[in-house]
């Protein structure tokens, strides 16, 4: 990255502001390509003779937009297009991202037992103090992290639920296993969060970061409770699409 950008310090739009516009137009241009790192924060300070602080507001605000993605401890990169995920009665992550020429992957991050309260109990349909799984899965896209989810199901109906996602690294592939060969999304309840410095490090954003939130129940055949997950996602990098 070579030769100073000339700044208008006079014309009444903010520094950050025109750092923002320019970094646009080089995606624009093609001088930095989808997928691609930009250069440290440093050296683009020093192209423009600002400080940090000033190329940091910029980066942010378009990272904000979705237009880049900081990973931690890897860099800031030009962001792919969001990914569509819709969110209806048969939503799979694996059908998802592969019906968008993605490879899809899961990797169980924690499991354990806990008595169901009043709200896990009524979402699942069970007596308050049930014994439950908790689950904590990331799952990913090309590599790219895109949900960190927790799930709790049963215990006494899917006792090797834990075992059998580690192998698979799918819900649907571990509910078949376990004698539920469909399920259906009967609710989606959608809100917004700031990550939580555990989720923000596996998703690769920084802590406070805005997340997606969607919260479900998934039934079998039967109408049936099957499992209610807390889905946080990264929106620069999923973009909800509602069946309707």
């Amino acid at each position: 990255m070579t030769g100073r950008v000339n700044l208008d310090r006079g014309a009444g739009i903010a520094i950050w502001r025109q750092i923002s516009e320019w970094l646009k137009s080089e995606i624009a241009s093609g001088t930095f390509e989808t997928g691609s790192r930009l250069p440290t924060e440093a050296e683009i300070a020093e192209r423009f003779g600002v400080n940090r602080h000033t190329v940091r507001r910029a980066i942010s605000e378009l990272s904000g937009e979705g237009i880049l993605r900081a990973d931690q401890g890897r860099g800031t990169f030009v962001a792919a297009a969001p990914m569509d995920y819709p969110i209806g009665a048969r939503t799979r992550f694996s059908d998802i991202v592969s019906g968008q020429n993605l490879s899809p992957d899961g990797r169980l991050i924690a499991s354990a037992e806990e008595a169901a309260t009043s709200k896990l109990a009524r979402l699942l349909n069970v007596p308050e103090g049930t014994n439950l799984i908790r689950i904590e899965a990331l799952r990913v896209a090309d590599n790219l992290p895109m949900i960190i989810a927790t799930s709790w199901l049963v215990k006494d109906r899917f006792p090797t639920f834990v075992a059998d996602y580690e192998k698979t690294g799918s819900i649907t592939k571990t509910l078949e296993k376990a004698g539920v060969p469909d399920y259906r999304r009967k609710e989606s309840r959608i809100s917004a969060e700031r990550a939580q410095s555990g989720d923000a490090q596996y998703l690769e954003i920084e802590p406070g970061d805005p997340v997606l939130v969607v919260e479900s129940v998934n039934v079998d055949p039967d109408g049936r409770p099957v499992q209610h997950t807390r889905a946080r996602m990264v929106p620069g990098r999923i973009q909800l699409v509602v069946d309707s």
